[in-house]
């Protein structure tokens, strides 16, 4: 998230793409709302269903599944062809966007109608509106990324607001809404398989800095992997660690792990019917050796399972029974205070971790790093306490050492601070005043020093790097086919000693660039660059030139290390249009793509999947529900206003079928899965698609499972997972599932 909610506010436009905000982000909503109150900012909806976001929108625009990037190159047809493009930013502050308006002359609204069901009449009024009303802002949310293409979505929506000189500016930039309270902090945190904390990647130099950091020995490290290449390797996702279990059985997908399949599992705070293929999940569930489940109600992965023997159910605290802070969407911290201590034989989630690290022989290696400080002479890590406090001393090692994303000032004394004067900060600006002057509030990263503000607004040039301005970050080299990557002339922070584009910030290029003479001491201690900077040096440095640290380079609308280097319309894997199959074809196969061999083109072309599945699935959430549904399914309150799974079905569509209204259907999938769930009639949806919500467990393809829940742990409401017949298919680059542009069929039960 670039900006965050409270700045929707400075919106006079703005355009939602794959989310609804009025649903799954209720109190976050009111600033768009407020948005129209101040600004007279007009809302666009773009989503295959008509949902409470668009019942609040000035246009609904009703688009068919997976075809996003169609409708933004046809407003970018338009935009370049009108001339409504920002030229000295594009000029100044993007790299590729050549490539991208060669592509957009394709688009033309009447082929964008061809292919996306966009009226080309709508699509001119919207994209006039959007263009001509600036700042816009762009949402988006896992509508746009939950499909093959789910990267090049994702690239889209930024190389449209790029061209209309929408980043960096209040009341712009892209927000792409988080569903929880700390999916950004565990983002940021490393619980993904491709990267260390803070997005350092699996290099061995990034290994050996966090070995120094954490006070542990690199080999010592290295020997924890049973050969040095899975130490730089990427692993499994939470999208297809099944097929981690599955590998080597008739039909299944090829893994490359090391000579052997997942034996165990351990779940902390996911659930598991939150995942797509359901009936994969549970065969791998079902050949597990072992299975242990940390959660404050029953994971219902020990429902699906029939597995009998070696699961456990370990009672993780809530989060009204620890402390600590969580990173909301927009990168800010907010410290969280324990209520009440954990109730029964519950423990903390760390707790749980420590017991686990203790009985597999590294506990002390594992909490080092909270006992470690920088000795102020040699700026090294060192060893300065004999037993930690958690969480502060968690949080102060994160400050420590995170550099890449600027996390040096989220010190446990700030973000307390920050809770505890939270009414000292302004709503839509995010601005402190009294005792919190001069910072904003959680200090949203980077947060370059331990005095830093914070950014609430990245990219923003408008105001100096001390307050939060900063380029774009100057990531891939200096140059690319021989045009210059850095950001033009009059295009650095307010302030800045450099006016225009530079590079990251290195010990050996610091003086050059900040035009200063570093002290043979400083010169003893600081690191090779901003990343590593131990001495914080850099950083300091930097604050007082109006240097960005991380420099000041162009944004990349053309990546040429991806599969697209621009984007580019793929059909989905499942496509409801096989004549546009042949001509926006997917990607071929992906061997060892996160150690599994993934399908694309072989999927795609194995039938025309419309002939037998002719119906688009959409699936999504429901203001009562959350997430897998565990929790709220067990409150008799919510589960009251959703008390049975159903689906979201055209009158139209049903009628075809012989569906009346509150009648059971089946709902089948190209995997050979399927669902029964209650028909609910709605013209919220067209007579082509349906939609699933995705909260419900405790049915499996027909079959009630209540009888499987240990004693007093039913939820009130239980029913099929819409999980259970998403379809086969993951992004190019992330392998996030497609759960948003697949197909079913129907059938009445």
């Amino acid at each position: 998230m670039t900006n965050h909610l409270g700045d929707i506010q400075n919106a006079k436009a703005i355009i939602i793409f794959g989310a609804n905000p009025a649903v799954n982000h209720p109190v976050g909503f009111q600033h768009f709302l407020k948005a129209k109150e101040r600004n007279n900012a007009k809302i666009i909806v773009v989503d295959p269903r008509f949902t409470r976001t668009a019942a609040k929108a000035d246009h609904y625009v009703r688009i068919r599944p997976g075809t996003d990037i169609p409708f933004m190159y046809g407003m970018l047809h338009l935009i370049f062809k009108h001339g409504w493009q920002d030229e000295n930013f594009i000029k100044d502050r993007v790299y590729g966007m050549d490539d991208v308006m060669q592509e957009a002359k394709k688009w033309t609204p009447e082929k964008v109608e061809e292919v996306t069901g966009v009226p080309a009449s709508q699509l001119i009024q919207v994209t006039r509106l959007y263009a001509s009303s600036r700042p816009g802002t762009l949402i988006w949310a896992m509508g746009l990324t939950q499909h093959s293409i789910g990267s090049s979505n994702t690239r889209m929506a930024p190389i449209l607001q790029l061209a209309l000189g929408n980043m960096g500016e209040e009341g712009g930039g892209c927000n792409i809404l988080r569903g929880h309270d700390n999916v950004q902090g565990a983002t940021d945190m490393c619980c993904l398989s491709h990267t260390l904390p803070g997005y350092y990647g699996l290099s061995d130099g990034a290994w050996k800095y966090f070995a120094k950091q954490w006070g542990v020995d690199y080999e010592w490290l290295k020997g924890r992997f049973k050969d040095k290449k899975w130490m730089n390797a990427k692993g499994f996702t939470l999208a297809r660690w099944y097929a981690g279990v599955l590998a080597g059985k008739p039909g299944e997908d090829n893994i490359h792990n090391a000579g052997t399949n997942i034996k165990a599992l351990v779940v902390m705070g996911n659930g598991i019917t939150s995942i797509a293929q359901q009936a994969k999940v549970k065969e791998a569930l079902d050949n597990l050796e072992l299975i242990v489940l940390a959660d404050p109600f029953v994971n219902e992965a020990a429902v699906l399972t029939d597995k009998k023997d070696n699961i456990f159910l370990l009672p993780a605290a809530t989060q009204f029974e620890t402390s600590g802070s969580v990173t909301a969407t927009n990168r800010s911290a907010q410290w969280r205070s324990k209520v009440v201590d954990p109730l029964y034989e519950s423990k903390p989630d760390q707790e749980i971790m420590f017991e686990l690290a203790k009985r597999l022989g590294f506990y002390d290696e594992l909490t080092r790093g909270m006992l470690m400080g920088i000795d102020e002479e040699t700026a090294q890590p060192k060893q300065v306490k004999k037993s930690f406090k958690w969480p502060e001393d968690a949080t102060d090692e994160i400050a420590r050492i995170i550099k890449t994303i600027g996390l040096t000032g989220w010190t446990a004394e700030r973000l307390k601070k920050h809770q505890e004067n939270w009414h000292m900060f302004d709503q839509v600006s995010l601005r402190g005043y009294g005792p919190m002057k001069g910072e904003y509030y959680g200090l949203p990263w980077p947060c370059w020093t331990e005095t830093h503000s914070g950014s609430p607004v990245l990219y923003d040039i408008h105001r100096p790097v001390k307050e939060g301005g900063m380029g774009f970050r100057n990531r891939f080299g200096l140059e690319h086919d021989g045009v210059n990557l850095l950001a033009g002339p009059h295009s650095a922070p307010v302030g800045s000693k450099v006016d225009g584009g530079y590079p990251e910030i290195t010990a050996e290029n610091i003086e050059k660039v900040l035009g200063i003479t570093l002290t043979p001491e400083e010169k003893k201690k600081i690191g090779k660059n901003w990343k590593v900077d131990a001495s914080g040096i850099i950083a300091k440095k930097c604050m007082e030139a109006g240097i960005a640290p991380y420099g000041n380079a162009k944004a990349r609308a053309k990546v040429w290390n991806f599969p697209d280097p621009i984007p580019l319309h793929r059909e989905p894997l499942h496509s409801p249009r096989p004549d546009l199959v042949k001509k926006y074809h997917t990607y071929p196969d992906k061997p060892n793509h996160y150690r599994v061999d993934t399908k694309y083109a072989s999927i795609q072309d194995a039938k025309d999947w419309s002939k037998e599945f002719p119906i688009n699935l959409v699936t999504g959430r429901l203001v009562n529900m959350n997430g897998a549904g565990a929790e709220t399914r067990s409150s008799k309150y919510l589960a009251k206003l959703s008390p049975e799974m159903y689906a979201d079905i055209n009158p139209d569509l049903a009628a075809r079928h012989g569906i009346r209204d509150g009648e059971m259907m089946w709902v089948h999938s190209p995997e050979g899965a399927k669902i029964k769930v209650k028909a609910h009639y709605t013209y919220s949806v067209s007579p082509d698609r349906i939609f699933l919500p995705m909260h419900f467990a405790g049915h499996f393809q027909g079959e009630d499972l209540s009888a499987k829940y240990p004693e007093g742990t039913r939820p009130y409401a239980v029913g099929e997972s819409a999980n259970t017949v998403t379809n086969y298919g993951y992004d190019i680059v992330t392998q996030i599932p497609e759960t948003k542009g697949g197909l079913c069929r129907i059938e009445k039960a």
